[in-house]
């Protein structure tokens, strides 16, 4: 398990209790160990761990929430992907996934999830408890999509975007690349590339997330 935060902490819970999934350690930059074990379990450095757990043995999971518009959950999922680890998925057994959903890896789906038919959806992406998500919709890589989230039919999601609790899309629209949807956002239009969207009434405001962040497109 990538990180020893809150959500790693999480993580470890529904992957030890409802998964078939052992977690065996935790691992961080060697930087930012300030602890040698969680849960019992060791905290070993990033960099060295693929010399004590052997990637062709041991799978990896980023628990990484989505800091910088998740650009370091991103960073650290490539570099994993990097060293040979297969990344896992976790999928609540509370969740409605359907049969034909087309799944990436190193996604967290936690439960009361409802993911329709035929949705689409990529690789490392955070779906905390409790959203909609459309029949025929397509969700990139590297979103955050927090609680009670509405994504309706045959919507588009691009890659790495924040969408708040509560925040609502009708049919039909597409979502660009890096954007930030505050809560409780109802979006009727599509959305390009980099946007920050909040308020009521919702309205973009004048700086981007590129600019918010200092981050540089994808």
């Amino acid at each position: 398990m990538f990180g020893d935060s809150a959500f790693a902490e999480i993580a470890y819970e529904y992957f030890s209790y409802d998964s078939e999934y052992e977690v065996m350690a935790f691992t961080v930059s060697k930087e930012f160990i300030k602890k040698d074990s969680l849960f019992g379990l060791p905290i070993v450095a990033f960099e060295e761990v693929d010399k004590m757990f052997d990637p062709s043995f041991y799978e990896m999971h980023i628990a990484i929430t989505y800091d910088k518009i998740n650009r370091i959950r991103i960073e650290f999922y490539k570099q994993a992907k990097e060293k040979g680890y297969k990344l896992a998925n976790y999928i609540s057994s509370k969740a409605f996934v359907w049969r034909n959903v087309d799944l990436g890896d190193n996604c967290f789906i936690f439960e009361d999830n409802t993911i329709q038919p035929f949705v689409k959806i990529g690789s490392n992406n955070v779906f905390w408890s409790g959203n909609h998500i459309g029949h025929h919709s397509s969700i990139g890589s590297h979103n955050f999509i927090s609680s009670h989230v509405v994504i309706s039919g045959f919507c588009e999601i691009g890659n790495a975007n924040f969408i708040g609790v509560n925040a609502t899309m009708a049919n039909n629209l597409t979502i660009g690349n890096d954007c930030l949807i505050g809560s409780s956002v109802h979006i009727v239009k599509s959305v390009k590339d980099g946007s920050l969207i909040k308020g009521t009434p919702n309205y973009p405001v004048e700086k981007s997330t590129y600019e918010l962040f200092r981050i540089d497109n994808l």
